[in-house]
């Protein structure tokens, strides 16, 4: 491994596998973290990495927690890819684990980098952590089976938008975004990174409908009822007064960077939530998603029905562990129908 950074993937699945199987590839130092089966198979085979242009075996560390490690080296990033419901208590974890020199503690000196979807986790980090930053994540993938992960798109695997939080850019995201575009990733190192972490935000808001609910048996009441619940998320961030990144912004950085492409035998099934359902996980970070505009709107006076109503049907599937995509889209529209006149 070449000198440099050594970057700790906390919670090695589809994304955190991906950014860390790309970043081992491309020579980093990485280390994943990882729990259960998945960190069995990682454990004794490695990290299988699946891409539009192969496969590859790499044999890259792994640890189920700060106790593995006893003490972090100066040198130490923290990728935090857990789902959001999930980062308090993790983030507890890994702040008091000394650093090598007796300099400090993690939360005093190591950088947290939360790769995860929602505007919740760089607060709650902030709480623990002195040096915080923000990443957005474009980059669809997918992790169902131990110690395997898919990355789908091409040429560039995805697109991974950096910058200190709450706002601003030092040496150390501009390394971090250096290595990142090393490694298959557009990496653009912008000094408003939560203006894009809540414009993805706002596109988030399908995942509890594609949790849900098959939306291929009718594609264009899907796109109607998204858009529904899209259109409640921009009017609760304008009350708020909260800048994000619009669709057209967005599109001129992704045109052409950042394609879906087929990896054969390894279909994407669904995004964050649908795959929290598949594999049965218990709960869904849909709280942080949906949620996050039902609580922007309750705090401003905006109605959110259409999100107040996915919450709670995509809590439910995982309280459940129902599968994901059960529920007929036309049931899904009526409950819908019923949440905007107030019968819901």
């Amino acid at each position: 491994m070449g000198a440099g950074l050594r970057y700790i993937l906390i919670g090695a699945g589809a994304v955190g596998g991906s950014i860390g199987g790309r970043l081992a590839e491309a020579g980093h130092d990485v280390l994943l973290v990882a729990r259960g089966e998945h960190l069995e198979a990682l454990r004794q085979h490695g990290l299988r990495l699946l891409t539009p242009d192969g496969a590859r075996q790499l044999p890259i560390p792994a640890v189920s927690g700060p106790d593995e490690l006893g003490e972090l080296q100066p040198d130490d990033v923290l990728i935090l890819c857990v789902k959001s419901q999930d980062t308090a208590a993790v983030l507890r974890q890994w702040a008091s684990l000394p650093v090598a020199g007796g300099a400090g503690t993690a939360s005093e000196l190591i950088p947290v980098v939360c790769a995860q979807n929602g505007v919740e986790n760089e607060r709650v980090a902030l709480r623990l952590f002195q040096n915080v930053y923000g990443l957005c994540v474009w980059l669809p993938s997918l992790h169902l089976e131990p110690g395997v992960v898919a990355a789908h798109c091409a040429p560039q695997s995805g697109i991974l938008t950096v910058g200190r939080y709450p706002d601003g850019v030092d040496d150390r995201i501009k390394q971090i975004g250096q290595d990142l575009a090393a490694s298959r990733f557009d990496a653009p190192v912008v000094d408003d990174v939560m203006r894009w972490k809540y414009g993805k935000l706002l596109t988030n808001l399908g995942n509890a409908f594609e949790a849900v609910a098959d939306l291929s048996a009718d594609e264009e009441l899907a796109e109607q009822l998204i858009d529904a619940a899209e259109e409640e998320g921009r009017r609760a961030l304008n009350a708020a007064g909260i800048p994000f990144v619009g669709a057209g912004e967005r599109r001129a950085v992704q045109a052409d960077r950042m394609n879906f492409a087929e990896i054969p035998g390894t279909p994407r099934g669904g995004g964050s939530s649908w795959q929290s359902l598949a594999r049965g996980s218990g709960s869904i970070e849909t709280d942080y998603l949906s949620g996050e505009i039902v609580l922007i709107g309750r705090t401003h006076g905006v109605p959110t029905p259409v999100n107040a109503l996915m919450q709670r049907l995509s809590a439910r599937f995982a309280a459940e562990g129902r599968a994901p995509g059960s529920m007929p889209i036309a049931e899904l529209a009526e409950l819908v129908a019923r949440a905007q006149k107030g019968d819901g």
